[in-house]
């Protein structure tokens, strides 16, 4: 009998939504953890909610790193993933705490990493409210479009039955084994104090990464918050979401980063940028509501091509 198992360390920041951690770190108690050792590290950047006392209380064997209020999503992972890194394990699964997870996700990403080497693996992100449907799942880079293109209207229906490779895999829950950290370091903290993962998963992929969805693997997210209107914004609000919040959403600075970044090339990325600024202006952004009227051909079909073989 093989009493060894794979050493998993679990990171995620969390800030002033005490009863949404909770409910994350619940669903993780239930995980089916046949042949792993599993240690979860809860970066609690300066929460003002009673977060850190409530997981102290209800999951004791849960580490939790205390940051200042300053360290935002990027870094909080970063503090998070340096601490794992003294633990040695396997694997890091860096996520957010605004999700919950099918039992057996852990065991899928660790089966898909293993089998296939040098590999990171993301999970399938669904919707909480609509668990149907796709969620940040397997952006495709094109430049005509303005960008990275997430898909709107895929549903759990569209996507292959089995692990395919892909461009960029969303922040939200991802399996990376330590020699890759240690290849290629964290994420870019300076650039971008949110969204790291957009600039983070295509440098591995440039440092000989291959980066994998695996269907199996089931994780529900909390719809995202939809952001004020830049429209409707005051002229300073705008000055400041647009051009000095680099962890604003709507931050045209970031944006340009995450471009130059994460595009196949830097001319492409800047040739994207432009688009998606004509676009935007437009009204015919693929990320709008305009790009969710659009019918959009089965993720399936799109990456057939790199579906992984068995």
């Amino acid at each position: 009998m093989n009493d060894i198992k794979t050493r998993v360390a679990i990171v995620t920041p969390v800030h002033n939504r005490r009863d949404i951690t909770l409910q994350c770190l619940k669903s993780l108690s239930r995980l089916n953890l046949e042949g792993l050792d599993v240690r979860t590290i809860v970066v609690d950047d300066g929460s003002t909610d009673g977060t850190s006392a409530a997981i102290g209380e209800s999951f004791p064997d849960v580490e939790i790193v205390r940051g200042d209020g300053n360290l935002w999503f990027t870094e909080g992972t970063n503090v998070g993933v340096r601490v794992a890194l003294e633990k040695d394990p396997e694997f890091v699964l860096m996520m957010n705490d605004d999700q919950v997870f099918d039992a057996d996700f852990l065991q899928y990403l660790v089966e898909t990493a293993t089998r296939y080497p040098r590999s990171v693996v993301g999970s399938l992100l669904l919707l909480w409210d609509k668990p149907h449907k796709l969620f940040q799942t397997s952006p495709l880079w094109e430049t005509a479009y303005g960008g990275w293109r997430h898909w709107q209207n895929q549903t759990v229906w569209t996507i292959p039955r089995t692990a395919w490779e892909v461009e960029l895999i969303v922040g939200n829950c991802v399996l990376v084994p330590v020699v890759a950290i240690r290849e290629c370091g964290v994420m870019n903290s300076t650039k971008y104090p949110n969204f790291g993962d957009a600039e983070y998963t295509p440098r591995l992929r440039r440092n000989g990464w291959k980066l994998l969805i695996d269907p199996r693997s089931r994780v529900f997210c909390q719809p995202n918050t939809i952001p004020k209107q830049v429209r409707k914004m005051s002229v300073r609000q705008k000055f400041n979401a647009l051009f000095i919040d680099l962890g604003h959403i709507q931050n045209l600075r970031r944006r340009f980063f995450a471009y130059w970044d994460g595009a196949p090339t830097h001319l492409e990325g800047v040739l994207a940028y432009f688009i998606f600024l004509v676009r935007a202006i437009l009204g015919i952004n693929t990320e709008s509501a305009w790009g969710e009227k659009q019918i959009e051909p089965p993720i399936a079909e799109t990456f057939r091509i790199n579906i992984v073989k068995q």
